[in-house]
């Protein structure tokens, strides 16, 4: 009979140890994993999204007017764009979207005699970062519905309180700070997370220090002899 218990509990410790052993692989590669995603996230989120916050855009559209669209190729004709798909690569086609733009709400524009435009002529890009990735930025379709035979169309665009010359199609405060904190908090909490699980099992003096506090409370069976005294 002991024998059978003896094996049993045998079993049990080895399905346990073959359970922490899987359990830390996992926790270790996603420990690595976080690492490699923050350090990509830093480029392509975290840092367009503070630069984004820095530039203090104005929350709500403004009217804006194309003026001018050209349609570069070459490095040395392309030293900007107005839409770039990838932002790590350089751009040999390029489109170059000039507007005007007045601080007067969109949804308030009415096509007056006589427009008074705050800035004429600044460069209009897609987004606070002037690039992205397909789906989401596809710079014909950009260029077909800011550039070529729109200009004088009234559209909504977006300028930067900091850096008025600064105009872009696209911005949402809201989504700008959401992908900022989720950026930042999700690989770093899932790296913290699993370090200090590996930490806790594998650390010979994580326990004691975890545990050495429990010294100094006395079990409830100790007897005490306050007579003594």
């Amino acid at each position: 009979m002991s024998a059978i218990i003896e094996k049993n509990q045998l079993t049990l410790i080895s399905i346990a140890e073959t359970a922490k052993f899987y359990t830390s692989l996992c926790l270790g590669i996603t420990a690595f994993i976080s690492v490699f995603a923050f350090l990509f996230l830093i480029p392509f989120v975290v840092d367009p999204a503070i630069t984004s916050l820095m530039a203090d855009y104005e929350p709500e559209p403004v009217t804006c007017v194309g003026t001018q669209h050209v349609y570069a190729e070459g490095l040395t004709n392309c030293s900007w764009a107005s839409c770039r798909e990838g932002c790590t690569r350089e751009a040999t086609r390029c489109h170059q979207i000039y507007v005007n733009y007045t601080k007067i709400p969109f949804r308030d524009w009415k096509p007056p005699l006589n427009v008074q435009w705050d800035v004429v002529d600044t460069r209009f890009l897609i987004n606070a970062e002037g690039c992205g990735y397909p789906p989401s930025v596809n710079c014909s379709e950009f260029a077909r519905q800011y550039g070529y035979n729109t200009a004088g169309t009234p559209f909504p665009c977006y300028y930067s309180r900091v850096y008025p010359d600064i105009v872009v199609a696209r911005y949402s405060w809201d989504d700008t700070l959401r992908h900022l904190i989720l950026s930042i908090t999700i690989p770093n909490l899932l790296f913290a997370a699993s370090v200090g699980v590996l930490s806790y099992w594998y650390c010979p003096g994580c326990g004691k220090t975890c545990n050495k506090y429990m010294h100094h409370f006395p079990a409830e069976d100790d007897d005490y002899d306050d007579n003594s005294y």
